[in-house]
């Protein structure tokens, strides 16, 4: 019963962050939309640490499906045009995180994972200041 109770919270808590996360982006403002997306990479990289350590192979591979899918969207809503060269930064930044979290998907070593959350929390940290939050 135990293993039904802990399934059933787990699920509950997914529930919760899928309507927290359409909450914080129902306004369409594209701003906070990248804004969300940079938390829930961050949280997908550490929950991908934490899956390593406790050696859930299952959750540590849906995490970093869900890091890719970010770094794609990421990557797809960046404007070349308006952007220049800071766009195409960003996209090379993202094809990077990509590459390092794939080769690293095939280890057992957290730490790549926390590398590249740290490295796009600068990114994520200069684009709250230049939002003004």
């Amino acid at each position: 019963m135990l293993g039904y109770a802990t399934a059933r919270a787990g699920s509950a808590d997914t529930a919760y962050r899928s309507i927290d996360v359409a909450g914080r982006t129902a306004t369409g403002d594209p701003h906070a939309l990248v804004q969300v997306m940079y938390e829930e990479l961050n949280r997908a990289l550490g929950a991908v640490a934490s899956a390593i350590r406790l050696g859930n192979h299952s959750v540590k591979s849906e995490k970093i499906s869900r890091a890719l899918t970010i770094l794609f969207a990421l990557e797809s809503g960046l404007d070349f045009e308006k952007g220049g060269d800071v766009s195409y930064t960003l996209a090379n930044l993202y094809r990077g995180a990509r590459k390092q979290i794939i080769k690293s998907s095939l280890g057992d070593d957290p730490e790549p994972f926390l590398l590249v959350a740290r490295n796009l929390n600068e990114i994520a940290s200069a684009w709250r200041q230049i939002r003004g939050g």
